[in-house]
């Protein structure tokens, strides 16, 4: 069985919130060496912002299961 790439991308998001330095923390997210999205987490406001970078676009979030899902949305396409 393959694994959940919805469960790693939940990791990923999680350990952003883990990080103890008090910074904003960054991934980015590939899919075939194509940088698909780029993700910012501010612990400060607890919210994520995700940018979506074949348009562009940013969104805010905070519930983590909200970006995950775009995220994986994203990595679909």
């Amino acid at each position: 069985m393959k694994s959940s790439q919805l469960v790693a991308i939940i990791k990923r998001l999680e350990a952003m919130q883990e990080a103890t330095d008090g910074e904003v923390q960054t991934r980015r997210f590939e899919k075939d060496g194509t940088e698909k999205g780029l993700v910012e987490y501010d612990p400060k406001t607890e919210t994520y912002t995700l940018e979506e970078m074949d348009h562009h676009q940013k969104f805010d979030f905070d519930d983590i299961d909200l970006v995950a899902m775009e995220i994986y949305d994203l990595l679909g396409d």
